[in-house]
């Protein structure tokens, strides 16, 4: 029953994403994923504005896509979905549910080969930046605390309010493995917030745990305390852009303008990118296509 439940919930989800964008699939039209955090946004319209300008391909982002639902629509034959950004740590930890550590470098060849063996995807290079989870508090809480590792805060998790994204709570190399790698990490509650909101309950004392990517350009607005993975549980979260083989081999523009990117973007500039959107409230597209120009990749 829970299979079916979630089966049609995904059907029903890449439903209303896909026919609310006008003229559905059409031709040679290249369906653009982005999950539903701002780095994806702006990772996914910089995927647009490098194919038009350099290829006479349509194109078309489709965001706000969970991992498991984005995924299922690039890896089927026929999905809707024909590119997008995904990262070494969550192909290794959540799509082959796989969590023994690895270095940066032998997480990228385990999630390259498998993405070929099993789902026969091509997965490009490394963009640059390394993604990766980190939990974060206030400034006053980690004073309050003493909490500067996530060991520090197993020792008093109890007292305190974590407010995570969803897919974090939910997930392998999240909150569930990372409970048991820091035996003791049982919070007072768990609460489930997206986006900006988490920050907003953090600074309002609502929450005073929250996840984040290291990427995140809200830990600069907020000049949050980042806790020190110690026991290096979090895995490297390199970004490298996904099609699958058949797309590549249909469309080899598209590889040829994907791997424009590869080394283009280290975790300060990806940080700078997310706190303009974020922190000043500029456009995901304007974000995407400025950096672009800056970099030479556009006119």
């Amino acid at each position: 029953m829970k299979k079916g439940i979630l089966l049609f919930l995904a059907a029903l989800i890449l439903s209303l994403a896909f026919t609310a964008c006008p003229g559905g699939r059409r031709g040679d039209t290249i369906v653009i994923g982005a999950k539903d955090f701002t780095e994806q946004f702006i990772l996914g319209y910089i995927l647009q504005a490098l194919i038009e300008e350099h290829t006479d391909l349509n194109t078309r982002v489709v965001s706000n896509l969970p991992t498991w639902i984005l995924f299922q629509s690039l890896s089927q034959p026929g999905g809707e979905v024909d590119i997008y950004i995904e990262y070494t740590g969550t192909i290794v930890g959540n799509i082959f549910g796989d969590t023994t550590p690895r270095s940066p470098d032998e997480t990228f060849r385990v999630a390259r080969e498998g993405l070929r063996d099993r789902y026969n995807i091509r997965m490009l290079d490394r963009i640059g930046f390394n993604n990766t989870y980190t939990l974060s508090v206030r400034p006053d809480t980690a004073q309050q605390f003493n909490l500067w590792t996530i060991s520090d805060l197993a020792r008093v998790s109890n007292q305190l309010i974590l407010g995570g994204t969803m897919e974090f709570v939910n997930r392998e190399d999240g909150l569930l493995g990372l409970r048991r790698a820091y035996g003791g990490l049982e919070f007072r509650s768990e609460v489930t917030i997206n986006g900006v909101l988490r920050y907003t309950a953090l600074m309002n004392d609502e929450i005073q745990v929250t996840d984040a990517f290291s990427t995140d350009g809200m830990l600069l607005r907020f000049n949050l305390v980042v806790l020190e993975d110690d026991l290096e549980f979090f895995p490297a979260y390199h970004a490298a852009v996904l099609m699958l083989e058949e797309t590549a081999q249909r469309f080899p523009q598209l590889v040829e303008v994907s791997n424009m990117l590869t080394g283009v973007l280290d975790d300060q500039s990806m940080r700078r990118l997310n706190y303009l959107v974020d922190g000043e409230q500029q456009s995901p597209q304007a974000v995407a296509r400025n950096f672009l120009r800056e970099a030479g990749l556009i006119r």
